[in-house]
């Protein structure tokens, strides 16, 4: 069992940055794989990005790759996503998600058990 908790959100002009973090209660950090998700309004949640196990493997979506990075600090339980070049189209809630099953090779697809509550991401054109 592990808690989320995502902090960093807000309202950020298009073109700007953010930072978003998420902390992990749980002795065994390490052996959770962690994701971002999001979702905006009056659409399915989607994929963001993920991290392996020991950081050293990572996957995007498509719509974020080159803006966005991922990394984790094992030794503080926290998973960061970095937002730069930030876009109207990535106003959404932002969850982070936990799972100890998903594979290094499945970042995107496995299915992820434990989620925060969500932080909202508005960026203004």
């Amino acid at each position: 069992q592990v808690q989320l908790v995502e902090s960093g959100g807000g309202l950020v002009q298009a073109g700007g940055s953010l930072r978003l973090s998420c902390a992990a209660s749980t002795r065994t950090f390490t052996t959770y794989t962690m994701s971002w998700f999001r979702q905006a309004p009056g659409k399915e949640r989607e994929f963001v990005a993920a991290i392996s196990k020991s950081g050293g493997t990572t996957d995007y979506a498509d719509s974020v790759k080159g803006r966005f990075t991922i990394s984790r600090d094992n030794a503080k339980n926290i998973v960061y996503l970095q937002m730069n070049s930030l876009k109207s189209e990535d106003t959404a809630v932002y969850y982070c998600a936990a799972s100890y099953r998903v594979p290094a090779t499945a970042l995107r697809s496995g299915q992820y058990d434990y989620w925060g509550q969500g932080t909202q991401v508005t960026v203004s054109s």
